[in-house]
């Protein structure tokens, strides 16, 4: 999403809208903060009364969640059931607000459990995780100092939550009139889960797989072990999060009867097997330009992101630099360029042949 225009928004009088609607499954944008705009909230008007993600934790969110309930004849008290699709905060700040007040079941993947119920906790650990990336990619002090206050500042936004209802990988998730392969598909962020009603070939997606953007691989700590303090944090290893989410989205390509997606932002997705094709390729491409500038001169994470952004890999220094890396690591693998940590600890990538000629990339 690093430097993305301006998003789509869902059109609830598109073809797609209505026939999600006709199945008992209504768009609710609910407003955001964040420069990638409305999230895309779902109930599903079944028993039991559901509604997959929340929103930001923030007045206007909550209204429009209201107003969209009552338009249908529900109140919040009548859901008895919020369904999580990932952990950023666009998308879950809500749900403990609405689970108290309805006293719905929560379920969330279940390695997203101990994590979501420490979640004010570990934000600290979170921040000590990403603060060490930055410094061993060159990103300077000032620069980390600033998006870290950031950070902090949008902790507001989200809010610890209880899982009630842990869902296991492969299994499904029953409602009176459909029910729902549940898919872990990590890459975009650890906890990504997509549900499936193959019965209606509707895929319930989040951000694994947007229409107008392409979903960032952003890097996270892993949720392995989420009871970690700030110091043990910082010495965890980074996940190859493009790697991942390239093996994610190759799962769901191979996948069968998905005739929508359903997305966490922007419009539904028909066609989603091209739509993956050229996000594979957009992958491959920004790696072969990272090997061209990595072979020019060995560089710095941070300075591929300058190189390639300009300012934006300043005032979205972590987002890019999750972009950067993630494509370095796909030449890493393949033993194209290597790692050099200089004597203040901070990592340069030096490349091992010569890259690709340029046509075609």
């Amino acid at each position: 999403m690093a430097g993305a225009p301006t998003p789509t928004l869902w059109d609830p009088t598109s073809a797609e809208a209505q026939q999600a609607e006709r199945e008992g499954v209504i768009a609710i944008p609910v407003p955001t903060p964040f420069a990638v705009g409305p999230i895309n909230c779902y109930l599903l008007e079944d028993d039991p009364l559901t509604l997959v993600d929340s929103g930001p934790n923030s007045g206007p969110a909550l209204d429009t969640i209201e107003r969209a309930l009552a338009a249908r004849g529900h109140r919040i008290e009548d859901l008895e059931l919020l369904v999580i699709t990932h952990q950023h905060i666009d998308h879950l700040g809500l749900i403990r607000i609405l689970a108290e007040r309805s006293g719905a079941d929560v379920a969330a993947i279940d390695v997203l459990a101990p994590w979501l119920a420490r979640f004010s906790r570990l934000q600290e650990a979170d921040d000590a995780f990403s603060e060490a990336i930055m410094a061993r990619n060159g990103i300077p002090e000032h620069t980390r100092l600033a998006l870290l206050a950031v950070s902090a500042a949008y902790r507001g936004w989200g809010a610890p939550a209880t899982v009630t209802r842990p869902l296991r990988d492969g299994e499904r998730l029953e409602l009176r009139d459909r029910s729902f392969d549940v898919h872990l598909r990590p890459g975009h962020s650890p906890s990504d889960t997509v549900f499936h009603d193959r019965e209606r070939g509707m895929l319930i997606g989040g951000d694994h797989l947007l229409a107008h953007i392409s979903s960032n691989p952003l890097i996270a700590r892993p949720l392995a072990d989420p009871v970690q303090d700030a110091a043990t944090a910082r010495d965890m290893v980074r996940p190859q999060s493009l790697r991942i989410y390239l093996d994610s989205l190759a799962a769901t390509r191979a996948m069968t009867g998905v005739d929508l997606i359903l997305p966490g932002h922007g419009p539904a997705i028909t066609d989603y097997v091209p739509l993956i094709d050229e996000r594979t390729e957009h992958h491959e491409r920004r790696a072969r330009r990272i090997h061209r500038l990595i072979a020019d001169r060995p560089r710095t994470a941070f300075e591929i992101a300058q190189e390639i952004w300009g300012k934006v890999a300043i005032t979205q220094a972590y987002l890019t630099l999750s972009e950067v890396l993630g494509h370095v690591d796909l030449l890493l693998n393949d033993g194209l360029v290597r790692e050099e940590p200089d004597g203040d600890g901070v990592v340069r990538f030096e490349s091992l042949s010569p890259p690709p000629a340029r046509a075609g990339a």
